[in-house]
């Protein structure tokens, strides 16, 4: 489980956007690039090559599941 102080300080290596946890991956709020990072063993997967490109309705719908605004 990724602690909230560790979620505080990480950040999409792309961006620079803040991110949000969602189930075990963490997904980047910037709505250009929607990136998804997983996370393994409890180590978050940091590596632009490794991440996912969301479409723009998924990134969304997770966005407001997580009260973020789109």
């Amino acid at each position: 489980m990724i602690s909230k102080e560790l979620l505080n300080i990480l950040c999409c290596p792309e961006t620079k956007a803040d991110l949000v946890l969602d189930g075990d991956t963490l997904v980047s709020v910037d709505k250009n690039t929607r990136r998804r990072y997983r996370i393994e063993d409890d180590i978050p997967i940091m590596l632009i090559d490794e991440s996912e490109q969301l479409s723009l309705e998924e990134w969304t719908e997770i966005m407001k599941k997580y009260g973020r605004e789109v």
